[in-house]
């Protein structure tokens, strides 16, 4: 081994006090905490290692592009088939579904920390293969991580990995990854970077690289494919992981169809007629109404709700501030106020959501209360830059339903409230309309990708028709709306953020001045603030768990101050309609998942045939 026996098992977390010729490597690494599963674990706790190999899960896709045109899910351009990244690409290091911030070896048998931070290194197991059976190298690796932050992949993949100095091969089997910072996260970053083969492509651009099969790692291939209908992945019966301890037990359906459909009627109508499998709901509406027939009333399906620990996310309206309508942030907070969560909750969702209040909901990162001495401390330095309410109590979204508070009004106050913001930005109502001083009629548009999304955006237009302002409602196909959020060209939408139980350098992507001017980045929202890249560095930067969280708070508390973000509403549980007579899955749920990911990865076919043992 390349570590002293006697820390063999230590936490990579206290590695930084050990010296160099200890440095530790282990199975796994987490940011701050003791590994849950230690050195020589047989499988996750939430998987059946017996469970049988066989059969068939049909999926719907669950993206918003009607079909595909690529293989290559790294590229800018186009849509690839949902799922294709996480069945056909493995990682250096894999993330148990039970467990937030610590990775486990998957191609790489071992990682070790330097003591200074400033890089990881991996040792690649023999016996990792593509599926061209060539064995997966240290060259691979460089490979894949120079093509992710060149010119032609995602420029969100260069945003990400910004703190990674370079990339050393130092023998066939192991690569190290330097860091310009000693950044915490940065093991898992690179760790759980997609790894793919030199052959994948060679010779072409990576953007050339469009309808070339992946050659991946990963448990699955592509197989069968009807552009426009389905696409199905087939289980690699020669896996090369199959009964490592963090893939016993997973991957056992021998085909995963995913099929298209133009719209959600559709998808859903499917489903009741069990042309597939499983289907998370997001619609309230959907889930109590229309989620029935008769093979719910057989149980053939069946209805089931999984509570989760995830982050809430950040569903939110997001406002472009780089239009000059919503360059000011008193404007964007009257927008807000017209929002009446209380009312759709009622009328619309059937009371099944709550409302979201930040960034990092449902984590330790939420900012409650006043901010603490630690907070502040960040803070102060740059009081020109932040919004003064941001230095007071942590952010709670306006409501309409008169609580026990009695300082708390309904939507009439709220819209008066929004009148003196208006009216202290500079806009005045006149001549039946919104007006700035140069008279411009406030004309806003919000862009969406269907139709169904008038449904919650109509109630919002009748409330700001009350302040004068006129909101269009602005329904455009996927690929033009793709095309036009790309380039930043809208005024208004909504983003359905997952947030992070340990969010890191990815907030660079979504909040910071360098992402802003860049076609393609998270931050949709145009936010261009010192004080915000300030935060996000530090945060990133952090060594220990107060000042990761005292920087994360108070970016919290900046973000939602700043109303670049109207918060919209999450549920705390997945509604999930499955076909029982077809699936069988564990009796333990795990705490952390998204219901596809879950079911790829540990569920199994049921019944006859379809339980097929290996």
């Amino acid at each position: 081994m390349w570590v002293c026996k006697a820390i063999l098992n230590m936490l990579i977390a206290g590695c930084a006090a050990l010296a160099p010729c200890c440095a530790l490597a282990a199975q796994g690494y987490a940011l701050w905490d003791d590994l849950k599963y230690s050195a020589g674990f047989d499988h996750f706790a939430y998987v059946n290692p017996a469970a049988p190999k066989g059969g068939e899960l049909r999926l719907a896709s669950n993206q918003r592009a009607s079909t595909f045109d690529k293989y290559n899910p790294f590229t800018l351009r186009g849509s690839a088939p949902a799922y294709l990244e996480g069945l056909l690409f493995d990682t250096l290091l894999t993330s148990p579904m039970d467990e937030s911030g610590a990775g486990y070896g998957l191609l790489a048998e071992d990682v070790q920390v330097a003591p200074d931070r400033l890089s990881v290194t991996f040792r690649l197991r023999p016996d990792a293969r593509f599926h061209n059976g060539d064995p997966v190298l240290a060259e691979d690796v460089r490979h894949s991580y120079e093509t992710l932050i060149g010119p032609y992949a995602s420029p969100a993949y260069k945003t990400l990995l910004i703190d990674v100095a370079g990339v050393n091969v130092l023998d066939a089997r192991t690569v190290r990854f330097r860091f310009k910072a000693p950044r915490r996260e940065l093991p898992l970053v690179v760790g759980g970077l997609p790894v793919f083969s030199r052959k994948w492509g060679q010779g072409k651009p990576f953007d050339k690289v469009v309808m070339d099969v992946p050659i991946g790692s990963g448990p699955y291939t592509i197989g069968p494919v009807r552009f426009g209908k389905d696409i199905t992945y087939v289980r690699d019966p020669r896996y090369w992981a199959r009964d490592l301890p963090v893939r016993r037990g997973q991957f056992n359906f021998d085909r995963i169809t995913v099929k298209i459909y133009q719209d959600n009627t559709a998808r859903l109508e499917a489903l009741k007629a069990g042309e597939f499998d499983l289907m998370t709901f997001y619609s309230a509406g959907d889930w109590v109404r229309r989620v029935n027939g008769k093979r719910f009333a057989s149980g053939e399906l069946v209805k089931a709700q999984f509570r989760h620990r995830l982050p809430t996310g950040f569903q939110s309206t997001v406002l472009n501030s780089r239009r000059p309508f919503l360059a000011d942030a008193r404007v964007r907070q009257a927008l807000g106020l017209a929002i009446d969560f209380e009312w759709l909750n009622r009328q619309l969702f059937y009371g099944s959501y709550r409302r979201v209040r930040g960034l990092f909901g449902n984590t330790d990162c939420a900012a409650t209360g006043e901010p603490d001495a630690a907070q502040l401390a960040l803070m102060n330095p740059w009081r020109k830059d932040i919004p003064p309410a941001a230095f007071g109590p942590a952010y709670q979204p306006p409501r309409t339903d008169r609580p026990a508070d009695p300082s708390v009004g309904g939507l009439r106050e709220n819209l008066r409230r929004a009148q003196a913001l208006l009216k202290d930005a500079g806009w005045q109502v006149r001549d039946g309309a919104l007006r700035n001083a140069a008279g411009q009629a406030m004309v806003l548009e919000y862009l969406d990708s269907s139709e169904a999304g008038a449904r919650v955006v109509v109630p919002w237009m009748r409330n700001l028709e009350k302040l004068g302002i006129r909101l269009v409602f602005r329904p455009v196909d996927f690929a033009l709306y793709q095309q036009r959020l790309q380039t930043f060209d809208f005024d208004i939408t909504t983003i359905a953020y997952q947030g992070s139980s340990n969010p890191g350098q990815e907030y660079a992507d979504l909040f910071g001045s360098r992402a802003a001017d860049t076609p393609d980045s998270g931050n949709l929202a145009g936010v261009k603030n010192p004080a915000v890249d300030d935060l996000i560095s530090r945060m990133v930067a952090a060594r220990a768990k107060p000042d990761y969280l005292a920087a994360c708070r108070a970016l919290e508390r900046v973000i939602t101050h700043g109303y670049w973000l109207l918060p919209q509403w999450y549920a705390p549980i997945h509604r999930v309609a499955y076909n029982a007579w077809r699936l069988g899955k564990p009796d333990i749920t795990p705490d952390y998942f998204q219901p596809e990911d879950w079911a790829m990865q540990t569920w199994w076919a049921a019944r006859g045939d379809f339980a097929a043992q290996r």
